[in-house]
């Protein structure tokens, strides 16, 4: 069964970018629930997750902010490239619901990378003593 392409709008802008890739991985999230789903999208999906509590990475860590870079680029990306194995309606429908957040997330999500850098900071510093 063939299923249509979906176009995106792609900005120039890396900004821009970034933010389609955090709208992909967010909406496959929501939409893991859907029955619609294939294996192949949960299987990603949860191996992107568990790559992001596994204590290997390719930044250890330890090291101050530095060390979650690697958590919050390499899996948004990896979720966004299984979005794409979703079937049309299925991400249509996922994206709605993103689109539909508030625009607050971005200052929570801040927030919460915030304490966990000072946290990560406070660790190091302890650990260097």
């Amino acid at each position: 069964m063939n299923q249509p392409r979906l176009t995106v709008r792609r900005s120039l802008s890396p900004l821009g970018r970034l933010r389609a890739v955090w709208r992909d991985a967010l909406a496959l999230l929501l939409s893991l629930s859907d029955q619609r789903t294939g294996g192949q999208a949960k299987l990603i999906a949860a191996l992107a997750l568990l790559y992001a509590i596994s204590p290997i990475d390719l930044i250890p860590d330890g090291i101050p902010v530095l060390g979650i870079t690697d958590d919050l680029l390499i899996v948004p990306a990896v979720l966004a490239f299984a979005a794409r194995n979703l079937p049309a309606p299925v991400l249509y429908q996922a994206r709605g619901k993103v689109d539909r957040l508030p625009r607050i997330w971005p200052y929570v999500l801040g927030a919460v990378l915030g304490v966990v850098a000072l946290f990560y900071g406070l660790a190091w510093a302890l650990a260097r003593n």
